[in-house]
């Protein structure tokens, strides 16, 4: 499957410049973002894409959008894969209003309030990263997947932290990273 994190959100120009949370509620893509999204267009073209799963945070759906758009592919939207709660950027918009400005999405696994209502530690992210891994294992078509998620959840699941609008490859059939490096 690929991972691709979101493209650059307002919470991650603000907090980048500052190491605080900007206190900013779901927050949709900068300009910056909006650009990192369209950039994937063309590489998911090139990879065989023929599914997206993508997290209910508007940053991801945003940057789902416009590739789900040119390959004609439907936006399944999972809240497995979404962000480790921990800032202000992780309480959500609820289901009823996501349904509304994206009415051509796939919201069925979605619950009307969807984000935890507290902190998620690292253990429990990796935990949820890993039932994903073992989901998508199971499926055959993982490889022609595509999963619009989050810095957290992409650490959790391959060891790796990806910038805003990065991708990369990941076998869900191979072993979970041993260790993990949540803060260098």
């Amino acid at each position: 499957m690929i991972l691709l994190r979101h493209g650059q959100s307002e919470f991650n120009l603000h907090f980048t410049a500052t190491r605080r949370d900007p206190g900013i509620v779901d927050p949709a893509l900068t300009e910056l973002g909006a650009q990192q999204a369209e950039a994937a267009v063309a590489a998911m073209q090139a990879e065989g894409v023929r599914r997206i799963i993508a997290s209910p945070y508007t940053r991801a759906l945003q940057t789902a959008a416009p590739i789900a758009r040119a390959l004609g592919v439907a936006v399944v939207v999972d809240p497995t894969v979404r962000e480790r709660c921990a800032f202000t950027c992780d309480i959500g918009t609820p289901r009823g209003q996501l349904e509304q400005a994206w009415p051509e999405h796939d919201f069925a696994a979605l619950e009307e309030v969807w984000w935890p209502q507290g902190v998620e530690g690292e253990a429990e992210t990796v935990e949820r990263a890993g039932r994903f891994r073992a989901a998508m294992a199971a499926r055959a078509d993982w490889a022609e997947t595509l999963v619009v998620s989050h810095w957290g959840f992409i650490l959790a699941l391959t060891g790796v932290s990806v910038p805003n609008g990065g991708w990369q490859r990941c076998d869900p059939t191979a072993p979970a990273p041993e260790r993990i490096v949540w803060r260098p």
